[in-house]
C-alpha cells in the first residue's frame, strides 16, 4: 500500500476551504503549479476527480465533498497533536495571523519581534493585506478584523477601539489653506480615500460619515499608499491615529471630526485553546492595553 502523503491532503483542504487554487497556494506557501501537482497526484491515487473548474474557481465534486469530511477530521487530529506537543514544551510549528494592512504594518509589526523572541521555535506568518484570511475556513489561526463575523464556527471578541482623523501635510496646508469646517472640505481641497467599489468592508466608508456627499479625488485600495499621498502633500485624508500621529510631520485637522472603529479578535472554535493561539491572544491583549492612547489618538 502506498504511503499517505499528508502534503497532498493539505493541498486538497486548502483548495476546498478557499475555493481558489492560487489563494490556496499562497496559504500553503507554495506556488500554484506545486499546488496543482499535489492535487493531481491525490486524484490519481484515489482514482477520482475532487474538483470541478468553475468561473469562480474550484468547486468540490461529490467525491470531494465526501473526502473533505475525512480530511477535516485528520486536520483536527493534527491540531490536537500539536496542542499536546505545545503543552509539554515550548511553542513550535506555525502561527498564521491575518490582519488589516494598516494594523499589521504600522502597529503589530513594531511589537511582534518581542513575541518572536519569547518563542524562537515558532514560525509566525503575519498576513497584512486588504481583506482577511478566514479563521472559519482555517486559512489563518487568528484574525484581527474590522467587524465581528456574523456566522461560522468561530469565537470573536472586541480587541480594542481605535480612532481615525483627518490629516494633511504642512506643505499642503501652506499651499491650499487649512479647512475650518467640514463644509470647507467640499471646496478647493483634494481629498484622498479608498476606491469605493474595492472597499472590502463597510467600516472603511469614512468620507460620507464626515460630510454627506464628500468624495475622494485621489483613491487607493491601500492605506499605506493613502498615507504616502497625504505625507507627500497630495491632499487631505482619513488615517488611523496610530498612523497619522506618528513622527511623520502630519497635521491633524478639525478637532470635532473623530471616527471610531473597532478591532475584533477572531479564531476558530476548535483551535482557540491551542497553546500557541492562546498565548498569542494573551500577549496581544497586553500590547493593545499598553497602547490604548496610541490607538485612540490621545
Amino acid at each position: 500500500m502506498q504511503a499517505i502523503d499528508w502534503s497532498e491532503y493539505q493541498a486538497f483542504l486548502a483548495v476546498a476551504r478557499t475555493g481558489q487554487l492560487a489563494r490556496a497556494a499562497r496559504l500553503e506557501g507554495v506556488d500554484a503549479t506545486t499546488m496543482g501537482r499535489r492535487l493531481r497526484r491525490l486524484e490519481a491515487r484515489l482514482g477520482t476527480t475532487l474538483f470541478e473548474q468553475t468561473r469562480e474557481g474550484q468547486s468540490l465534486t461529490e467525491a470531494g465533498e465526501a473526502l473533505l469530511a475525512h480530511v477535516e477530521t485528520m486536520a483536527q487530529a493534527a491540531d490536537t497533536i500539536a496542542a499536546t506537543r505545545d503543552e509539554h514544551g515550548g511553542l513550535a510549528g506555525t502561527l498564521r495571523v491575518s490582519v488589516s494592512e494598516g494594523f499589521g504594518s504600522w502597529f503589530l509589526a513594531r511589537h511582534l519581534p518581542d513575541f518572536a523572541r519569547e518563542h524562537p521555535n515558532l514560525s509566525i506568518d503575519l498576513v497584512a493585506s486588504n481583506g482577511f484570511l478566514s479563521p472559519s475556513r482555517r486559512e489563518a489561526d487568528l484574525a484581527v478584523m474590522l467587524s465581528r463575523p456574523s456566522a461560522g464556527p468561530v469565537v470573536a471578541r472586541k480587541l480594542s477601539d481605535y480612532r481615525l482623523r483627518l490629516y494633511a501635510s504642512a506643505d499642503y496646508l501652506a499651499a491650499n489653506g487649512t479647512p475650518q469646517s467640514r463644509a470647507d472640505l467640499t471646496q478647493g481641497h483634494c481629498l484622498i480615500g479608498y476606491i469605493p467599489d474595492l472597499i472590502y468592508t463597510p467600516e472603511l466608508h469614512y468620507l460620507d460619515e464626515i460630510e454627506p456627499g464628500l468624495n475622494a479625488h485621489i483613491r487607493s485600495s491601500s492605506i499605506h499608499a493613502q498615507y504616502q499621498l497625504v505625507a507627500s502633500g497630495a491632499g487631505i485624508g482619513v488615517l488611523p491615529c496610530f498612523i497619522g500621529d506618528g513622527e511623520n510631520g502630519l497635521v491633524p485637522l478639525l478637532d470635532d471630526v473623530h471616527i471610531t472603529r473597532s478591532f475584533w479578535l477572531v479564531s476558530h472554535k476548535d483551535t482557540q485553546n491551542l497553546k500557541r493561539i492562546r498565548l498569542f491572544k494573551q500577549w496581544l491583549d497586553r500590547v493593545v492595553r499598553g497602547s490604548h492612547k496610541v490607538l485612540m489618538g490621545v
